[in-house]
């Protein structure tokens, strides 16, 4: 008999049990304490459960450990649901927190048999692991400040929450090919990434008022490294309709005997847009408008730093930066305690590892920024700080080659350093492997995870990648430079290179690493 391959392998489990479905097994678990079936292992997923790396666990500790990644709806985590995954970093995942590319937030060092306190405490206060990984859709992410924006083109918070509800825990939608990453946004500085999306709505103003909303299908990094194309745009009550037909889709067509061919943008090379088209104009009862395609902000200029007045009166919102997502449980219990001082209530994750306070009083804004910046949470990041990337890192992730949080924040403080003056927005992603979790290809400067050869030893590394960018149908990925270094002259790397620009002719960081590219 032919040996399984993992396609097969995944798709058997899937069949035999439902995802969803381990919850009741991960209680068995973490009362009996048996051995955990590895395919239970594989459905832990559905659940927000990886097995994570053994890098920093001691030689003699046994113990199987995860990283649990927790959604949260509209990147939204308010006092008491802040104070409970404080609770969660410091009692059961040795004080590691972390915020994500997909607004969510995972831990460490995870135990099944604390799992089922720590459901309950996130039950408590209206947060879920469900669905926040495996072959099912995975948070929608939107714009932090939608709703309190005075610039956003629409407040689509309605149309997020009508998306959730629909995702969310839907046993209809437990066995997609593999994941799949929807987004929705308002924004007027495109913040969400529509490129990289499987599915995207980017609203747009039709002359005075009419508002319409620019359809995106089939982006992605990895192994499905591919912009998003443009099939045409909808009416705001058409978007529930068309992310129910596109998933009808993609659950049906979706290719399932190859992991690496199983996203929704594989349909799309295989099919071609006009097919896809046809397919879906199938599967719904209205015909997609065609508009002149909009224009969009490149990528490192999709930010919102600082303190801007909300829509809300009397009250201001508050961009801010943190080492590439990294809080812990000493950050959060901080930051709870300072929004409690200056009453504000409520953080909305973004899709760089950073979040925006949504509501401090006008009058007090100021001095919360301030005393933000003394627990390492910056409201007028540097340039360098505020757009760097970096992934889950070897220390926790078991496919990366190299260590990436705590690189990231070296690179930072000391590229700050060494160009204290550098005002120009740039982007750097810290990637421990060859996978994209960190977007190293749509960065100025992406550190791609590799081995290295040095003085015949062979070291953990990285390869540059150089000159991606987001910006619609001028978006690029990032190339490979053939430049690889060890991590330990990572930043030295970064700082010749920014050297080099600012003693050039160039105008622009971009510009400058655009003619490395064609150097190479």
């Amino acid at each position: 008999m032919a040996k399984e391959t993992a396609a097969q392998r995944v798709e058997r489990i899937k069949k035999e049990k439902d995802g969803l479905d381990v919850l009741e097994n991960i209680y068995v678990y973490a009362v009996l304490g048996e051995a955990i079936d590895p395919e239970d292992i594989d459905r832990f997923k559905w659940y927000g459960l990886y097995t994570q790396n053994r890098n920093l666990q001691d030689e003699n500790d046994e113990t199987l450990y995860f990283m649990l990644r927790v959604k949260l709806p509209n990147g939204e985590l308010n006092l008491e649901q802040m104070l409970a995954v404080a609770a969660i970093s410091k009692e059961y995942a040795r004080n590691t927190a972390d915020f994500t590319t997909r607004q969510d937030i995972q831990f460490h060092y995870i135990t099944v048999r604390d799992l089922p306190a720590i459901f309950k405490k996130l039950d408590d206060v209206g947060l879920s692991t469900v669905f926040a990984a495996g072959d099912v859709p995975r948070n929608v992410v939107t714009c932090p400040v939608n709703g309190i924006d005075h610039d956003q083109i629409c407040d689509v918070r309605p149309l997020v929450e009508k998306v959730n509800a629909y995702f969310a825990g839907n046993k209809n939608l437990s066995n997609l090919p593999r994941k799949y990453k929807v987004s929705i946004s308002g924004c007027n500085k495109h913040c969400i990434s529509h490129e990289i999306q499987d599915l995207s709505f980017s609203a747009t103003k039709i002359g005075e008022t009419k508002i319409l909303f620019d359809v995106h299908v089939g982006g992605g990094l990895a192994s499905n490294k591919q912009i998003a194309q443009h099939i045409g745009y909808v009416t705001p009550s058409q978007v529930l309709p068309t992310v129910k037909a596109v998933t009808k889709i993609y659950k049906e067509y979706g290719f399932r005997d190859n992991r690496r061919k199983a996203r929704l943008g594989h349909i799309l090379q295989e099919w071609g847009k006009e097919k896809f088209i046809e397919v879906l104009h199938e599967n719904i009862n209205f015909v997609l408008k065609e508009q002149n395609i909009q224009n969009f902000t490149p990528y490192k200029q999709r930010e919102h730093f600082g303190i801007h007045e909300s829509t809300q009166k009397s009250k201001s919102y508050i961009g801010c930066a943190i080492n590439s997502g990294h809080i812990g449980a000493e950050g959060l219990f901080a930051l709870h305690d300072l929004l409690k001082k200056y009453d504000a209530t409520t953080i909305k994750a973004t899709t760089t590892q950073n979040f925006v306070i949504q509501d401090v009083p006008t009058l007090k804004a100021q001095e919360l920024a301030n005393e933000l910046k003394t627990i390492g949470i910056d409201a007028n990041p540097s340039a360098f700080k505020a757009r760097t990337l970096a992934c889950t890192g070897l220390n926790f992730c078991k496919f990366a080659i190299s260590e990436t949080k705590g690189l990231a924040k070296e690179i930072v403080e000391h590229l700050e350093a060494k160009f204290p003056d550098f005002q120009e927005p740039i982007s750097i992603s810290v990637n421990g492997c060859p996978n994209s979790c960190a977007h190293p290809h749509i960065v100025d400067l992406g550190l791609l995870g590799c081995k290295v050869k040095e003085n015949d030893e062979t070291l953990s590394g990285f390869e540059l990648i150089l000159g991606g960018n987001l910006q619609g149908v001028d978006s690029q990925f990032g190339l490979k430079s053939g430049i690889k270094f060890a991590s330990s002259q990572a930043k030295y790397v970064l700082e010749e290179l920014i050297s080099k620009y600012i003693n050039s002719n160039d105008n622009s960081i971009s510009e400058f690493i655009v003619k490395q590219v064609n150097d190479k």
